[in-house]
């Protein structure tokens, strides 16, 4: 199962007023577990940054001057995607200025069922908590130190730690469950039986050991739980 951690930066809130895209950070995970596949690119906006954005993710005029626009990286950034699922806290916003970057480009816009919203998981899991990056980092013991300024790929790499511990753990594969199948919180199946050894595993315990155990337990009395 191939899917794609993703945050993006942009110059406001609201692309059909003029706000665009200035960074895009992405992360890889199979089967819940990190690569070193990587999508990150900052984005020449083609406008001026407001100072309230530029307070938030330090990306300015300057800086930005020359990086490569949404155009050039838009194709690239879908063939990076493909159809995995992206992971997104707060989804809406994300994939509002995606799909109008891609809408503006006459690129294929991106299904928005095809986003797995980590914000909404925990609102659901941690009703009336605060949900936010910060927060649930607080919540599972993440170091954000870093995190001085938002920033599209630290926060991807911070929102991969807090998808897994919110879907059941660090290694939700091997998590426990009372039930005898299930899903988990993105919908699909968590349920696993292994199969049977085709031949025993041999005993290791020797002789010694097991005389051992059993002098000790004679020396309880005839009361153990555990005569044998």
């Amino acid at each position: 199962m191939r899917e794609i951690v993703l945050d993006t930066e942009t110059t406001g809130f609201d692309p059909e007023s003029g706000d665009r895209i200035v960074e895009i950070g992405a992360i890889e995970l199979i089967r819940h577990v990190p690569t070193e596949n990587v999508f990150h690119e900052y984005i020449d906006p083609e406008r001026a940054m407001p100072q309230e954005a530029f307070e938030v993710h330090g990306l300015g005029d300057d800086f930005l001057r020359g990086k490569p626009k949404f155009a050039e990286i838009g194709q690239k950034f879908l063939d990076f995607v493909g159809d995995a699922k992206l992971v997104i806290h707060n989804a809406a916003f994300d994939m509002k200025f995606l799909n109008a970057e891609l809408k503006w480009l006459g690129l294929p816009q991106l299904p928005y069922d095809q986003a797995i919203d980590t914000l909404d998981i925990a609102r659901r899991r941690f009703p009336g908590s605060p949900a936010s990056l910060d927060a649930l980092c607080r919540r599972f013991g993440i170091d954000n130190s870093a995190r001085t300024l938002h920033g599209a790929l630290l926060d991807s790499e911070i929102l991969a730690e807090v998808y897994l511990e919110l879907i059941g753990g660090r290694q939700p594969d091997f998590a426990l469950s009372a039930s005898s199948g299930g899903r988990n919180a993105t919908g699909t199946d968590t349920a696993w039986t292994p199969p049977p050894r085709p031949r025993p595993l041999a005993s290791r315990l020797k002789d010694s050991e097991r005389d051992a155990h059993a002098a000790f337990i004679g020396g309880l009395g005839g009361k153990t739980l555990w005569p044998n």
